[in-house]
């Protein structure tokens, strides 16, 4: 059995701002519901609070069953962590256990350390590792890793994490949660970094099992093939549809007009009252008999601010990206024979000043290392030559968020570097609608925020070539009319290419013959 219940959550920044207020919702036994809402709203914040990472400032949650989460930043642990390197793969798959197996592990590796000195206390701890369940885990993440990256967990378990690419690390934790014992899953935008095969791979495994799960996505197909519910966090607070996607878009309008209808009941009682009181004040201006009736007058009003609350004015979410570019000669980039080692066969590819080119694979294939390398990161290793046309400047938005360098910076001095004076920085920000972060620290943001942020420095810095891996998934979560689950509407299938690097032109729906994956 596996139930969450969240009753009136509220939780405040550090600062004392309120984020979320009065969140209530019920997730019930083999729901899939989604979490949706605008850029910055609390999401993820309000997954952590469900989680135990953050207390709540107010209200109560309660969750029947074990509980399995995967944070939105897997591999990197928590906000703070994003410096530390020297994770192995075997750490990554410790962080998803439960607690019990998590202290064992801690107590085993102290132990190993010096088991030549105390072999007594060694074995001690080999027999808590197995008492907490740490073999039954072993054979578990074995049988994952195959699935995910088609290796054996002896081969790479002490391997740097890093050597994974996104989407196999986010792949191999799903593979964990979903394969394992707990009853209630939380993941936060499960979709990142995977290709197009393991996204429909994820959408079967979400709409077969059989596990509670509350999930944040922004991808449009996933949730129409998936949910059973949907949380929308909005204005402070969340409200419930509890059907699927394909009825949210009218659900929402419904609530959305009831909202304008609350609103003006308000705003007409309200105004009727105050214009009671202003009458009954000139009156008794005019004669004290009308004193009492203008101290009923002001009771009336006083009782009605008191007892009612305004319903909340919901602004639409408008997100205005610009690409232009300045203006270059014909060819853009032009590519002979490169190969990257290891990863692919030699291809040749030139494109043109203007194109929109698409960069297709499986995770791992070498899409990153290679938009890396056209981005001049000299320690992605091949051969062959690429050059870039006369007058581009390249501008690479990577698909992680490991920006050491901008912790503890507010986005207004990150764009300073840039060359970018507060007036426009503003600007920039705003076309992003995340002007109101503008003095607040770079790790302090939502995972969405900082992809619109990088977003705007790398469109500013790339003023005639952008390079994208995994680019900023803004909320897409409100469905258009004419959208339906499949259509080419969907950001997360749709691309207008040509293509390189091996991938998969959805435009034409065939392989590209010349680059080939190894």
């Amino acid at each position: 059995m596996g139930t969450i219940r969240v009753s009136h959550l509220g939780w405040r920044l550090p600062g004392g701002d309120e984020l979320l207020r009065d969140v209530s919702f019920m997730v019930r036994e083999g729901d899939r519901a989604a979490l949706v809402g605008a850029n910055g709203v609390g999401k993820s914040t309000l997954l952590s609070l469900i989680a135990g990472d953050l207390q709540a400032t107010s209200g109560t949650l309660t969750i029947d069953g074990r509980l399995g989460v995967m944070r939105q930043f897997v591999g990197l642990g928590n906000r703070d962590d994003e410096t530390d390197h020297t994770k192995s793969i075997r750490d990554l798959l410790l962080s998803l256990a439960p607690q019990p197996i998590q202290d064992a592990a801690a107590r085993l590796r102290t132990a190993e350390e010096h088991a030549t000195a105390e072999p007594i206390r060694y074995a001690h701890a080999l027999a808590a590792w197995g008492d907490a369940g740490g073999y039954a885990a072993e054979v578990l993440w074995d049988e994952c890793s195959m699935r995910a990256v088609g290796l054996p967990l002896d081969a790479i378990a002490d391997r740097p994490l890093r050597t994974l690419s996104g989407g196999e690390q986010k792949r191999l934790a799903l593979e964990v949660l979903l394969r394992g014992d707990a009853d209630v899953l939380l993941l936060d935008e499960p979709d990142n970094f995977l290709d197009v095969e393991a996204k429909r791979w994820l959408e079967g495994e979400l709409a077969n099992s059989r596990k509670t799960i509350l999930y944040v996505s922004h991808d449009r197909e996933l949730l129409a093939a998936t949910a059973t519910r949907i949380v929308t966090v909005e204005a402070e607070g969340s409200w419930t549809h509890g059907g699927g996607f394909a009825g949210y878009a009218e659900a929402r309008r419904s609530h959305l007009d009831k909202l304008e209808r609350d609103r003006t009941i308000y705003d007409n009682e309200r105004k009727r009252l105050e214009d009671l009181v202003a009458e009954m004040r000139r009156r008794a201006r005019i004669s004290e008999a009308f004193a009492p009736k203008l101290k009923a007058a002001e009771s009336r009003l006083r009782q009605f601010v008191e007892r009612e609350e305004r319903p909340v004015d919901i602004r639409e979410q408008r997100i205005n990206m610009r690409l232009g570019g300045a203006r270059t000669g014909k060819r853009a980039l032009v590519i002979e024979q490169l190969e990257l080692d290891g990863l692919t066969d030699p291809f040749d590819l030139e494109i043109d000043f203007g194109d929109r080119v698409a960069v297709l694979g499986g995770n791992g294939v070498g899409k990153s290392h290679f938009l890396r390398l056209l981005n001049g990161d000299e320690t992605v290793a091949h051969s062959g030559m690429w050059r870039l046309g006369a007058g581009v400047a390249p501008g690479l938005f990577h698909q992680t968020h490991e920006h050491p360098e901008w912790t503890g910076r507010t986005l207004l001095e990150i764009l300073h570097d840039h060359d970018v004076v507060r007036g426009p920085a503003m600007s920039m920000l705003r076309r992003y609608e995340i002007n109101g972060c503008a003095d607040q620290p770079f790790e302090t943001l939502s995972g969405v925020n900082r992809r619109a942020s990088r977003s705007s420095c790398s469109s500013d810095r790339a003023r005639r070539c952008c390079c994208s891996t995994s680019p900023p998934t803004t909320s897409t979560w409100c469905q258009p009319k004419h959208w339906k689950p499949g259509s080419p509407s969907s950001p997360a299938r749709c691309s207008r290419s040509r293509t390189t690097a091996g991938s998969y032109a959805a435009s034409t729906g065939s392989w590209c013959s010349a680059p080939t994956a190894r």
